[in-house]
């Protein structure tokens, strides 16, 4: 059975920092891309980052780039993203989601595994 588990979100102010963290079990972690998405109150998820299988392309969604970056680390079966300059619009829970393919996607229809989430709050 194939879990994910994220870390890491918290409250934070504007201009501050957090790091996410996700695990994976049962599934070879390194064989597969990875995704950040996140959902706000009231709208739909949307894409944050993406990472391919051994962390050799990465792609962003426009509002974060610069800001956010993701990472892997395959040892530890464990996909990162480090949040800066957090601005209010960052506020959502934040989802991790694994792939079945190594090459990295925007969207959720491509991957097949979703943690539970992580609520990041960026205060003004």
């Amino acid at each position: 059975q194939v879990q994910l588990v994220e870390s890491g979100g918290g409250l934070v102010q504007a201009g501050g920092s957090l790091r996410l963290s996700c695990v994976v079990s049962g599934r070879t972690f390194s064989l597969y891309a990875m995704g950040w998405f996140r959902q706000a109150p009231g709208k739909e998820r949307e894409f944050v980052a993406a990472i391919s299988w051994n962390g050799g392309s990465t792609y962003y969604a426009e509002s974060v780039k610069g800001r956010f970056t993701i990472s892997r680390d395959n040892a530890k079966n464990t996909v990162y993203l480090q949040m800066n300059s957090l601005k209010p619009e960052d506020t959502a829970v934040y989802y991790c989601a694994t792939r079945r393919v190594h090459g990295i996607a925007t969207g959720e229809a491509e991957y097949d595994y979703w943690g539970q989430g992580t609520q990041v709050t960026v205060s003004s």
